[in-house]
């Protein structure tokens, strides 16, 4: 085959790849668009090949998206397996390569596009098929399929694509946490040799690195040139920053426990997408994220329904004349959503019994859950039910009928967490018992939403229906494979990925799910750093984000409504908070904040996230994509503004052309903190101000004074252009 050379770009992004002398395609450029052309890639394959080195192979060393050791490439390889301590080490050969379903021969320029390439190996009798895509919103996506073409099984212990970055990309940064702090930002050097975030808990995990990033020194969310990858799968997985004489590479996959994945003769294994994202700045990586999200296929279009949820409110207190009063107290003050959480169903009194008993409780509800569900619908609200299906206590029914049915390493129940166990997804009988019971409750009542949570690990992840064998990798698919078959069955069910918080929020679970519970906890302070980051892969629409009680139910500490609404108002806003015991002015207040997110939504949840690097400041914005419109939220935590003398704040995202106004709402009620106004603000107009206007071009570079804000104190504003 001779030389085939392929030029790709999107939304300012290029993707350039070679193939040459039938080996599998490298990467020659991933990043920002250039002049492009197929002699271009030609000429840049050949400006960037090394020379000759002292003590260094006597040919280079080419190293492809899925890398070889037998090319002499010493990092991690792309594809690991045997046969029987054989065929360990594949040699591709490419048979065939198409652009969009067409062959190519020589080489294809144009906007995105799916690449295609075949390859097989004679030694190890092997096939691949190595799929390399750029979307329309400038993502990069590539998986592999590993077919064993032998007799005898291969078993596969890794398939790790790999994305190159340039010199430049000298920092990383990647996401750490532990419960109730989701997403932790953490940075470092990229440095000699493999920086490695393994997931090996069977869900994607707190402390998740979601989104490797590795950029120019100090980028920040609109500075410096930066690159990120994430890993598409809710199970085990690894990401991995990998740095030798010869390059720099951002790659990741499954993370296959042994044996996990044993091909028979004919069988295949296809590795989960590896997402990589290039923008100037985090929000632009970000951004190109939020577009594929949003022009997916069933993606939700529906406003996203104001959410209250009973959990803090109730708990497994469960009382049906009091959900009402719940219920109406919501209507009152504008939910179009109630859930109801944990504690509904069989012996489920509190956490050490009853869970996967999924029968409404008789001792509880004695007419069902209709008197509730119909108080719900007869105030034009739809309802929502919390299930967690994989999951079970042994103090349950149907633990005590199928002791089988716990994953486990046979002859050993693994340590217990919260009282319960996992259920073997992989036996048929347990997930049709799962499936009937579930599609059962859906057919007798309104259902419109599953809270659907995950709140333990998969410790010693085997099936003891498959003689103990590890099953992480299908349980992880028959998860996604039940979801998908109860939205089959209703349709316009919503489902939510909720996982102790946020221990599922991956774009696996994203392909199926309508949002996630970004963190359980709701504390408004630690809410501002996790959903900024959170961010980074998921949109606001996504992120469950709930105004919480005061004191925190998790943390103590106390906020305003003010405080904890505004840190709720950019994503899909919730009530976490027992409407019962409010007075009634801080009902109207909550009021008037759900109708000031109703009337943004639109806004907040079709724009382009913008967030400050300024320190000592909390500020997140979305910019309507043709920027004619803005939306900010500016607070305060350890500091007050006046300690930031003559402070300014910049409203990034605006069209340096056009210029705007820009109107302050500061939502009165009885827990409004005191606050200076700054000149700028003029005078009051009802719950705005009249503001001022400025150029979209000053307000970004050099911004508005700020006002003389208490700590945990928020303004938001409101900009248009005129």
């Amino acid at each position: 085959m001779s030389t085939t050379t392929i030029a790709l770009s999107a939304e300012g992004v290029a993707l350039w790849l070679v193939v040459r002398d039938s080996c599998l395609p490298e990467v020659v450029h991933w990043g920002p668009a250039l002049p492009q052309s197929t002699a271009d890639v030609a000429s840049a394959m050949l400006a960037i090949e090394p020379p000759a080195a002292e003590g260094g192979m006597d040919v280079p060393v080419r190293v492809s998206v899925l890398p070889e050791s037998g090319t002499g490439f010493f990092g991690r390889p792309g594809v690991e397996g045997q046969r029987d301590g054989r065929d360990w080490s594949p040699r591709w050969r490419t048979d065939s390569v198409t652009v969009d379903g067409e062959e190519l021969n020589e080489s294809h320029e144009g906007g995105p596009g799916v690449v295609l390439v075949t390859a097989h190996d004679d030694r190890t009798q092997l096939a691949l098929a190595l799929e390399i895509d750029l979307l329309p919103s400038g993502l990069v996506r590539t998986r592999a399929t590993v077919t064993n073409l032998g007799d005898d099984p291969y078993t596969l212990a890794a398939v790790t694509p790999r994305l190159p970055v340039p010199a430049r990309a000298a920092e990383l940064l990647d996401f750490a946490g532990h419960w109730g702090t989701e997403r932790t930002p953490q940075r470092l050097p990229f440095a000699v040799g493999a920086h490695v975030r393994e997931g090996r808990r069977g869900r994607t995990g707190f402390e998740a690195a979601t989104v490797l990033h590795a950029g120019e020194p100090g980028f920040g969310f609109r500075s410096g040139d930066v690159w990120g990858v994430h890993v598409a799968w809710s199970g085990n997985h690894v990401h991995v920053a990998e740095r030798l004489a010869n390059g720099r590479w951002l790659g990741g996959g499954e993370l296959l426990l042994p044996g996990e994945i044993r091909l028979a003769a004919g069988e295949s294994y296809t590795s989960p997408w590896l997402y990589g994202s290039y923008g100037h700045g985090l929000d632009e990586l970000s951004h190109r994220f939020h577009a594929y999200l949003r022009a997916r296929e069933g993606y939700p279009t529906s406003p996203r329904p104001v959410t209250l949820n009973s959990w803090e409110a109730a708990y497994f207190n469960h009382d049906v004349d009091e959900l009402i009063r719940l219920v109406d107290l919501g209507a009152q003050v504008g939910v179009e959503r109630f859930v109801l959480d944990d504690g509904w169903f069989g012996s489920r009194r509190d956490d050490t019994r009853g869970l996967g008993d999924w029968f409404v409780s008789p001792d509880v509800y004695p007419q069902g859950l209709h008197p509730l569900v119909d108080r719900v619908r007869g105030h034009g609200m739809q309802f929502g039910l919390w299930v967690e299906p994989e999951m079970v206590n042994l103090d349950s029914d149907v633990a005590r009928a199928h002791p089988d049915w716990v994953i486990q390493v046979p002859g050993r129940l693994p340590p217990a967490t919260r009282q319960q166990y996992v259920l073997d997804l992989t036996n048929p009988a347990c997930y049709d018992y799962l499936r009937t019971s579930l599609v059962a409750l859906l057919d007798e009542y309104e259902i419109a939403y599953f809270k659907w949570d995950h709140n333990r690990d998969l410790v010693d992840g085997g099936s003891p229906v498959h003689e103990g064998r590890p099953a992480v990798h299908e349980q992880t698919l028959a998860a996604y494979r039940l979801m998908r078959e109860l939205k089959d069955h209703k349709p316009g069910l919503e489902i939510e990925s909720c996982s102790s918080g946020g221990a599922r929020a991956d774009l696996g679970i994203m392909e199926i799910c309508d949002r996630i519970w970004v963190s359980d906890d709701t504390d408004a302070g630690e809410r501002l750093r996790i959903q900024r980051w959170t961010m980074t892969l998921l949109p606001p629409e996504l992120l469950g984000c709930h105004i919480g009680s005061s004191p925190s139910h998790q943390t103590g500490r106390q906020y305003s409504a003010a405080f904890r609404a505004s840190t709720a108002l950019i994503g899909h806003l919730g009530v976490e908070w027992d409407l019962r015991v409010v007075s009634e002015a801080e009902l109207a207040e909550l009021k008037m904040w759900i109708s000031l997110y109703k009337g943004l939504r639109s806004l907040l949840h079709s724009g382009t996230v913008v967030r400050g690097d300024e320190d000592g400041l909390w500020l997140t914005g979305v910019v309507s994509l043709d920027r004619s419109r803005a939306a900010y939220v500016l607070s305060t935590t350890t500091v007050s503004t006046m300690e930031l003398t003559f402070g300014r704040i910049r409203l990034a995202g605006l069209d340096p052309s056009k210029r705007y106004a820009v109107r302050p709402v500061v939502v009165d009620g009885p827990s409004a903190a005191p606050a200076f106004k700054a000149p700028w603000f003029g005078e009051p107009q009802g719950s705005e101000f009249a503001g001022t206007q400025a150029s979209g071009a000053w307000l970004g570079s050099e911004g508005l004074a700020l006002p003389a804000l208490w700590p945990d104190s928020p303004i938001v504003l409101l900009v248009r252009a005129v």
